[in-house]
């Protein structure tokens, strides 16, 4: 169980930076080519490269190289265990904050 928890903290970090989560998106449409995904951000492509490598190495995306060609695209299965982990803290919350409410309900009465 530790290295489920170190691998979905390093989803989640890969998550909290809004370059690799633009790239993430753009990935949801099909496999890109790096200069393709690179294009729309002001930044140098070894720079890119390295957000490229953190998707990379958590698992969120997977890459092949045809020729001088580097082509990323989304690998769901760590996004679905983040999911599922959000899944069980949300119902975890739903359930805590419905006996709040009730415990409420109960001292207004």
């Amino acid at each position: 169980m530790p290295n489920q928890s170190t691998d979905l903290g390093r989803v989640f970090q890969a998550l909290a930076d809004p370059t690799r989560r633009a790239v993430l998106e753009r990935l949801a449409g099909g496999p890109a080519a790096m200069s393709d995904l690179a294009q729309p951000f002001r930044m140098a492509l070894p720079s890119f490269s390295q957000h490229l490598d953190v998707l990379e190495d958590c698992g969120l995306v997977r890459s092949a190289k045809e020729g001088r060609i580097r082509t990323y695209e989304l690998e769901p299965k760590a996004l679905r265990a983040a999911e599922g982990w959000l899944a069980k803290q949300r119902a975890l919350w739903t359930r805590r904050l419905d006996q709040f409410d009730e415990y409420v309900k109960e001292q207004n009465r």
